[in-house]
Parts: structure tokens; sequence; C-alpha cells
């Protein structure tokens, strides 16, 4: 089974919000966050640093984002900001827009009640991994009945350590609408706590890690609430269609969208009266203060038929920052 949000993130329509880099569960040797999201109090959406709320307005249109998901540190740590984005959200952009959230807190019947109010539609739970197969008759088995009961759609979403057969038992007793697996990872956050854990890297893999991998898969994987995510789909797929979304959404006439979301264009320091005597269309070139941007393939010709000097070809990503990819001379 794949949830509404799951199957948002799989099409690159959902945004993430990072709304607090801390958490009280502050022993989980697996914690992926790197040193510029551990314990920070900075908001991002996406990679895009929030200065202001309408920032968060401003990334969703630039990838035409299908729906947000909440994330941290712990989003139930700063309640009056994670419901102030959700209802900024969905004032903005309607019902429509689906929102989950990522928690390692129970967190009680008043927050369950407050994000759904500000409209929350679905909360991922994330045990403490101490406590798998023994959350029956705790607060854990409490809270799943309470989120539905104040409107929200309950969830469980855990890293794949190893098989737990407690969580198809929430999902058979309709405790729990589906749970999520997350291959599990080594990360620039999480690499030295895990070696000294005794995980490694899977062979020819840059991130999975050796482990009970097909364990999980015979244990959990049949369940059909129960949907495991591989490394290679979150980092190659979801972040490319997510990539491709934005690049669609504001590339120029002359951009080109690579297979991987990046934008590619021509630059050029000539001057745009030089361009536009060589007939060069307005609609194939943006001026810059210090240099003139153009279709890639129309540099590449002018420079070969020696109408221009030299140029460079340039690959970037589609974000706010633009992070160059590779710079390719053409002389």
């Amino acid at each position: 089974m794949i949830s509404k949000g799951c199957e948002q993130c799989a099409n690159g329509g959902k945004m993430v919000i990072f709304v607090y880099g801390y958490c009280d569960q502050r022993d989980c040797f697996y914690c992926p966050l790197g040193e510029n999201r551990k314990n920070v109090t900075d908001v991002y959406a996406n990679e895009r640093k929030v200065e202001e709320d309408q920032d968060i307005i401003r990334e969703a249109k630039r990838m035409d984002a299908m729906g947000s998901s909440i994330t941290g540190g712990e989003p139930q740590e700063v309640m009056d900001r994670t419901c102030r984005y959700l209802s900024l959200l969905k004032d903005e952009f309607g019902e429509d827009h689906h929102t989950h959230l990522y928690t390692g807190i129970t967190g009680g019947r008043e927050n369950m009640r407050r994000l759904a109010e500000a409209g929350l539609d679905e909360i991922r739970f994330h045990p403490p991994y101490e406590q798998w197969g023994d959350l029956h008759g705790t607060e854990w088995e409490d809270i799943l009945y309470i989120a539905r009961e104040e409107g929200l759609t309950p969830a469980f979403e855990i890293p794949g350590i190893r098989p737990e057969t407690e969580f198809l038992e929430f999902l058979d007793e309709g405790a729990a609408d589906f749970c999520n697996i997350n291959e599990f990872e080594m990360s620039d956050g999480n690499y030295r706590r895990m070696q000294e854990e005794g995980f490694e890297l899977r062979e020819g893999h840059m991130s999975a890690v050796e482990g009970d991998r097909e364990e999980i898969l015979d244990v959990m994987g049949d369940h059909e609430k129960t949907y495991f995510c591989t490394s290679v789909f979150k980092d190659a797929a979801q972040h490319r269609r997510r990539l491709k979304r934005m690049a669609r959404n504001v590339r120029r006439p002359f951009d080109e969208i690579t297979d991987d979301g990046t934008i590619v264009y021509g630059k050029t320091t000539a001057s745009p009266q030089r361009l536009e005597s060589l007939g060069v269309p307005e609609d194939f070139y943006s001026v810059k203060s210090e240099h003139v941007e153009v279709a890639w393939w129309l540099l590449e010709e002018m420079v070969e038929e020696g109408d221009l000097e030299r140029g460079e070809i340039v690959e970037q990503y589609p974000t706010v920052e633009g992070t160059v990819v590779e710079r390719t001379p053409v002389a």
C-alpha cells in the first residue's frame, strides 16, 4: 500500500519543510541529520532557508508542490510554528494540498487536535527503537486512536533496522493505516555512530546499510499496508522528480532540462548588442549584470562559426541557490 503522501513524494510533488533541529530523543545512533540541521532552530523549505513565512509559499510555487511534509528534529517541540505553517499552506493552496508530519513523540490529544485544526492530514509516528515489540498497552497505542479521533490519519514510519511483527499487529487491529519502512542508511550525520554500532555500507551502495533487508521484506514486506522505501528510490527517483517539477516551473525558453532535473544554458561575456546583430531572438538569451545567458546550442554554434570567441556551458540545479553542477568551456 502507498499512502497519498507517499504517492505525491514518489512523483516529486512533496515539498519538505524542516521546522526545527532539536529532538528529545538524543541517543538515536541512526539519526541522519547533518551538522547544518542537527540542533538548530533554522527552518528550511526543501533546501531553501526560510527567512519569512512567504518563503515557504514561494518554494511551493517554485516546484508546483502537490503537498508538503513536516519534519525535524521534532516538529511537536515547536507546535506554534508547525501549526502556523500548516495553516499557511492550507490557506494558500486549499484542502487538496496534502500534508503529513513525522514525529518521534506521542504528543497527546491536545497536540493532535491542534495539528488537525491547522490542516494536518496524516501523522507518521516513529517510536523509539528500544521500545519496538513492547508498544501495546502504552501511550504509543493510545495515540494512534487519539489521532484518528481528532481527524488525522495515523501511521508508522520506521527505519529498516530489523523486522518487527508488532507493527503488523497494529495494522491488522486497525490502529494504524499503514507502515512505511525506510531502507536503513548511513549518512554524513550518522556514519561514525553507525560504525560504532557495527553497521557497514552494503557493497556497491552509497548509503544503504549491510543488514537485514531481505529478512525485513520476508517478514513484513508482503503485508498489504506496508511499503518498503529503498535508498536508491529516495535518493534518485524522488529527488530527481522533484527537481524536474521545479525545473519545468522556472525554466526560461532557452533552458534545457536534463534527465537529472538540472538546467543547462550557455554563458558569454559578449554584449547583448552583439547577439542582436547576429540575429539571436530575444527569447533565446537573458542579459545579466556582467554576462549574457543564452541557449547552449546557439552559443556552441556561434563559437564554432567564429561569431563569438568563447563562452561556457553551465549546468545547475533549478533551486533558489542555483548551485552549479558543471561548467564546460566553449572556445
